[in-house]
């Protein structure tokens, strides 16, 4: 499926099977999530991509080709976001190769996973778990996991981030969830005000109490993340979280965000983002997920239904994470 300008619907289209370049892999894909950030390059707020572009970064497959050797043929493997980094600038050499001045992107800046195979650097995929044996259900741990984890090992830890805020509940979201309930956090989601759906589906998902976004907690929150892309949740988050605590913008495209009075962020409160993600939260995460048990909660759809997960994704029908089976 081919997004040839952004603003137009992708289109169903033959093209020859990726050659892999040398230290790269050739994957048969057997599923790829749909994920908010193909929204946004798709609808054109992420204003950078390759074009003509094969979408899609949460990427399951079997490994076709690797001349390397290092990935058995017929191995499953995972393809997230990051795509490739230089590994010689200076977000490299301190470690940030989320940061990477020359980075590129699956499904962004290279072509990604709506497709029925893509080629893919061999040191940035990653091993899935032999637990979750469906690729679609693994699909959703590529990026909504690994950028929800990230998001929250920012928020601070158990201890300092007990009451946890979550906005806008979501593909990361509701795998957020399981998480912190799994490390003993208190979860408090925050939805579209009137979304009676999601708020249940969040309480179904451990969270203690759900509201509108336009809500305070019952309690002050030691941290919130934000994984709706509208600004106006920053300054409500802020209200919310209580002295010294943080609120984490998790995605990659969010609207403006208003002015607001001082005092919202005074009381040593900080607010930070979440960019990208490195190896080591993939491997992390890969790690802690079948040990907490995190199952993702998916929607099916075709290949060819491709604009429609994205649809059902723009106007707020997916519960869970909505996936393409390949």
């Amino acid at each position: 499926m081919v997004l040839a300008r952004p603003l137009t619907s992708l289109a169903a289209t033959s093209v020859p099977t990726p050659q892999p370049g040398p230290g790269e892999l050739l994957i048969r894909v057997e599923a790829c999530g749909v994920c908010r950030t193909d929204l946004h390059v798709v609808d054109g707020e992420l204003t950078e991509p390759k074009l003509p572009l094969i979408p899609g970064h949460e990427i399951v497959g079997v490994v076709a080709q690797c001349e390397s050797g290092r990935f058995p043929i017929g191995q499953r493997v995972g393809i997230p976001w990051l795509g490739w980094t230089c590994g010689q600038c200076r977000f490299c050499k301190r470690g940030q190769e989320n940061l990477c001045e020359r980075a590129q992107f699956t499904g962004y800046t290279r072509d990604g996973g709506y497709a029925e195979y893509v080629a893919a650097d061999e040191r940035f995929c990653l091993t899935i778990p032999h637990s979750y044996a469906d690729p679609a259900v693994a699909a959703p741990l590529l990026c909504a996991g690994l950028i929800g984890y990230r998001s929250l090992v920012m928020a601070g830890s158990k201890d300092r981030a007990r009451n946890l805020g979550i906005y806008g509940f979501g593909a990361a979201a509701h795998l957020v969830t399981q998480v912190a309930r799994y490390q003993g956090r208190k979860v408090y989601a925050f939805t579209r005000p009137g979304k009676t759906g999601s708020q249940d589906f969040a309480k179904r998902l451990g969270a203690i109490w759900a509201g509108g976004s336009d809500e305070l907690p019952p309690e002050p929150l030691d941290a919130a993340i934000i994984f709706a892309p509208s600004g106006p949740l920053l300054p409500q988050a802020l209200k919310a979280v209580d002295k010294g605590g943080r609120v984490v913008c998790g995605g990659i495209h969010m609207s403006d965000i208003p002015s607001f009075p001082y005092e919202s962020l005074w009381g040593e409160r900080t607010v930070c983002s979440v960019a990208n993600l490195t190896r080591r939260d993939g491997d992390e995460f890969l790690t802690l997920a079948p040990a907490a048990g995190i199952r993702p909660e998916i929607q099916r759809f075709s290949l060819s239904q491709a604009n429609e997960a994205l649809g059902s994704l723009r106007s707020g029908n997916v519960e869970g994470a909505a996936v393409l089976v390949v």
